[in-house]
């Protein structure tokens, strides 16, 4: 879908009157999301089949000069209604389409469009524009400099209409007139654009309650806009997919008596064993009388499974230990051991990108690879959204326009921009079994790595964009940084994993792709928000694909020892459990005031940093002697090292 431009020009084929059916409106760009888009159709005379026609969707310029199709639909069995109206779009479109399209599906341009004698099978995707069998045909664009000219040859288009001419594109559409010409204002779907014509008692679906759980009941409520002279019958289906007419019962015809204006019908979820996610019920009417139309329809409301799988680790939000082990290989890590500096980083890369042995996984992958590893442990239907801190229905996850309120959608930690991996791999999913090699020189692999993807609150994530973490990101008001030490994680695993990935202090802002930051407030946010058994288990999920895991959450303190307090040190896998300190020490007072006192040890250094990983304060100390703090009143970690030991401990100031 093209988003590029801000204007449109439309031009027409030269007829001045009706031929026997013609692109009469078009509204290619709406405002952000692509959910109100459509194409209608006008025939001269009302009720006219639409038997032998196709309409094809066009490129204005692909393949070098060439305009060529996108998509085709077959109007065979269709007719126009009462004014001649024919309606192709986006089903959020009211009233509802005759033929509903996905959003986005219908460009932005430069575009075009036309109706042909044939079928859809004549334009398969970048078949080229021709005027053979061409019955009408529009050519637009969103600007008034960048016309689709391939398009206007190929079709003998001459004359257009800047959509932008009201300097309001993306609220407007642009519509043909009587005398042949054009007219940029307001939509009006399925109207007369003159507004004349013989008007229609529109019919709208609602369901109550909205929150449907299998073994509850529900009501489909259609509504007319005025009351209706006799009765009105009709038929309707809710089964979509795996949601099927054995999974509710209740009757799909309904008729609304003559002087009324609505109808009830009940139904009752049905309540099985089985563990089948939750599903998605589609209200679709069936065909209305002539004088009637369908305000919506094919209408999506969620059925809540409630057999779900519920986990015994917590979620990141009520974090447990213990509870979901490593499933790494005996002596996946052995080659660590009695390594330092360069030479360590360099032993973990040949682990994790070791050609031989990773696999590299694509976009479509992802979703599925997300649907497991970020499972909510609290209810198996749905995934746990990262920086929001809430779960989400795993079916609402997002394909299309990113920013979508409501949905989830995949979260590059390591920010795709900043990485140099946009758009690296396909967005077809092919299953585990289907993976590429892969080395540490692939860098086009990160763009579907699972260890830095996340499910994420779509809005949250276009938020985000390529902020650093620290500077200029530190999550949602109210976030309780509960994925803090997560996202550290990860991009400690990125720039092991890939060279030319790189983690720095402050805001790499002006560097070339590469360079994300804040590494001080990430090695602070590593040993505040330990790993936990969630991060485990998904480390384990993503291994389950990938072949690799994240040796950061195995062994969160390697990352101290790359980059941190013990760089150049010698690693061996027993510091990771002998280096704590947290069974001795003590801070009191904790809310603490003015002065600090560290129990539990003789003594050692003190430093403290503030929650966007700013130090504020170091120190020395010894047992019972307190130490002097003048900070403002708020939440604090406080990093206690003694005899080459460290801890992190949580500080309160008042």
């Amino acid at each position: 879908m093209k988003k590029i431009l801000l204007a449109a020009a439309f031009m027409l084929t030269g007829f001045t009157g009706f031929s026997q059916i013609v692109i009469n409106e078009i509204e290619a760009d709406t405002p952000s999301t692509d959910v109100m888009e459509f194409v209608e159709l006008k025939s001269a005379t009302p009720n006219f089949a639409l038997d032998g026609y196709v309409l094809v969707l066009f490129n204005g310029t692909t393949n070098g000069d060439a305009a060529t199709s996108y998509l085709a639909l077959d109007l065979d069995g269709y007719v126009t209604d009462a004014n001649g109206i024919f309606m192709i779009g986006n089903s959020q479109v009211s009233p509802s389409p005759s033929i509903v399209v996905n959003n986005g599906a219908i460009q932005n341009g430069p575009d075009g469009a036309g109706i042909y004698l044939g079928n859809a099978s004549n334009f398969p995707n970048n078949t080229v524009a021709t005027t053979t069998n061409l019955i009408h045909g529009v050519a637009y664009s969103n600007s008034n400099t960048v016309q689709p000219t391939a398009l206007m040859t190929a079709m003998n288009l001459s004359t257009f209409t800047n959509e932008n001419v009201n300097g309001a594109a993306a609220t407007q559409s642009i519509q043909r007139k009587n005398d042949g010409t054009f007219e940029v204002k307001a939509p009006t779907p399925g109207m007369n654009n003159d507004g004349s014509g013989v008007g229609a008692n529109g019919i709208t679906i609602s369901v109550t309650p909205l929150n449907l759980v299998e073994g509850s009941a529900f009501n489909v409520t259609f509504t007319t806009q005025t009351a209706v002279t006799a009765d009105l019958g009709f038929s309707f289906t809710l089964a979509n997919g795996s949601f099927t007419t054995s999974d509710y019962s209740g009757s799909l015809t309904a008729v609304i008596p003559a002087g009324a204006t609505t109808v009830n019908k009940a139904f009752l979820l049905t309540d099985d064993a089985a563990d089948e996610g939750d599903e998605i019920m589609k209200v679709s009417m069936g065909s209305v009388p002539s004088g009637y139309s369908k305000l919506n329809d094919n209408v999506e409301f969620r059925v809540h499974d409630n057999d779900y799988i519920v986990q015994p680790w917590g979620t990141p939000l009520n974090p447990t230990h213990g509870l979901a082990t490593s499933t790494a290989p005996a002596g996946y890590y052995a080659s660590l051991e009695g390594k330092s500096g360069a030479v360590l980083k360099q032993a973990i890369q040949d682990i994790i990108a070791n050609p031989a042995v990773v696999h590299a996984q694509n976009y479509g992958d992802i979703f599925d690879i997300l649907k497991e590893a970020d499972q909510n442990p609290e209810n198996g239907s749905q995934v746990w959204l990262m920086y929001v801190e809430q779960p989400r229905s795993k079916i609402d996850y997002q394909t299309g326009t990113s920013g979508a309120a409501g949905f989830w959608n995949r979260e590059h930690i390591y920010a795709q921009s900043r990485g140099g991996f946009t758009n690296g791999t396909s967005s077809t999913a092919n299953g585990i079994d289907n993976w590429n090699t892969t080395n540490a020189d692939d860098i086009m692999a990160g763009h579907a790595d699972g260890h830095h993807i996340r499910a994420e609150d779509s809005p949250e994530n276009s938020l985000r964009s390529e902020r650093n973490y620290g500077v200029d990101y530190n999550g949602p008001a109210g976030s309780a940084g509960s994925w803090h030490g997560d996202v550290a994680r990860a991009i400690f695993y990125m720039c092991v994993r890939y060279n030319g990935l790189n983690v720095v202090n402050g805001d790499p802002a002006n560097d070339p792709d590469g360079y994300i930051g804040d590494l001080a407030t990430l090695l602070t946010w590593n040993m505040a928000d330990a790993s936990d058994d969630y991060e485990m288990n998904r480390n384990n999920v993503v291994y389950n694909w990938q072949k690799n895991r994240n040796p950061f959450i195995d062994y969160p303190l390697l990352a101290e020892y790359i980059w941190g307090s013990h760089a150049g040190e010698t690693w061996f896998a027993a510091l990771s459990t002998s280096d704590n300190l947290d069974v001795k020490v003590g801070l009191y007072p904790n809310p603490a005031h003015d002065k600090l006192t560290v129990s539990g040890v003789a003594a050692g250094d003190i430093e403290v940093y503030s929650m966007t990983g700013a130090k504020v304060l170091k120190s020395v100390f010894s047992e019972y002697n307190a130490v002097n703090i003048d900070l403002p009143a708020g939440v604090y970690v406080a990093k206690v090292t003694s005899e080459g030991k460290s801890t992190v401990k949580k500080l309160v100031v008042k």
